[in-house]
C-alpha cells in the first residue's frame, strides 16, 4: 500500500492486490489463512519473470 501511496485497505485489496494474484503474479504466503495477522504476499514465478523484464529502475 505504500507504494502506490493507498490508504483504503478495502480499495487496495479489491484494486491491486486480488488483481495481482488473480493474474499470478503474487500469492499468499499461509494461503489456508488469508485473513491471518501474519499473511504476507510474495512474487510468483510469473511476476518475478515480469520484474526481471520490466527492470528495477522501471518499478
Amino acid at each position: 500500500m505504500e507504494f502506490p501511496g493507498l490508504k483504503h485497505r478495502k480499495t487496495f485489496r479489491v484494486n491491486y492486490l486480488k488483481r495481482l494474484m488473480d493474474a499470478g503474479w503474487l500469492e499468499m504466503t499461509i494461503p489456508d489463512k488469508p485473513t491471518s495477522s501474519k499473511q504476507k504476499y510474495r512474487l510468483t514465478h510469473k511476476g518475478r519473470q515480469l520484474l526481471a523484464e520490466l527492470g528495477e529502475d522501471d518499478v
